[in-house]
């Protein structure tokens, strides 16, 4: 759960995302230095990783972020960031590939609540007693 001023927000993200071509390079160094190069980003923006796993073609992240960060911005920057610099370590990714992340990810919303839940509450909102106007003052 996370606190600002304007409110309260607990919103959870599962990304995944996979090399271009989704060619099997994230093995050994790769894989370890990934791994690090993900959580220093996660650090930098404040955003908490639940799990992170790195697979030889593709890499699932759990992720805990603000409310101002839409899950296309954040698979971005972990995508960004650590492109720039594993192909700066590590010379063999940018000679098998034009780019090391394909254009695409995959964002899922991860919560305490499932869908059902929320679609019941809603949809149940005129069975439960009104309040009086003084109580939503």
């Amino acid at each position: 759960m996370r606190r600002y001023s304007s409110g309260v927000s607990d919103l959870g993200y599962h990304v995944v995302w996979c090399p271009k071509y989704r060619r099997r390079v994230l093995g050994g160094p790769v894989a370890a230095r990934l791994r690090e190069l993900i959580e220093t980003k996660a650090a930098e923006k404040n955003w908490e990783i639940v799990a992170l796993e790195v697979m030889p073609d593709h890499v699932h992240l759990f992720v805990k972020a603000d409310s101002k960060s839409s899950p296309s911005h954040i698979a971005n920057q972990f995508k960004g960031f650590t492109s720039r610099l594993l192909r700066s370590e590590f010379p063999h990714l940018r000679t098998r590939m034009p780019t090391l992340w394909s254009s695409s990810f995959f964002a899922a919303t991860v919560g305490n609540v499932s869908a059902a839940t929320v679609k019941r509450y809603i949809d149940t909102q005129w069975e439960r007693p009104i309040r009086r106007q003084s109580d939503m003052t």
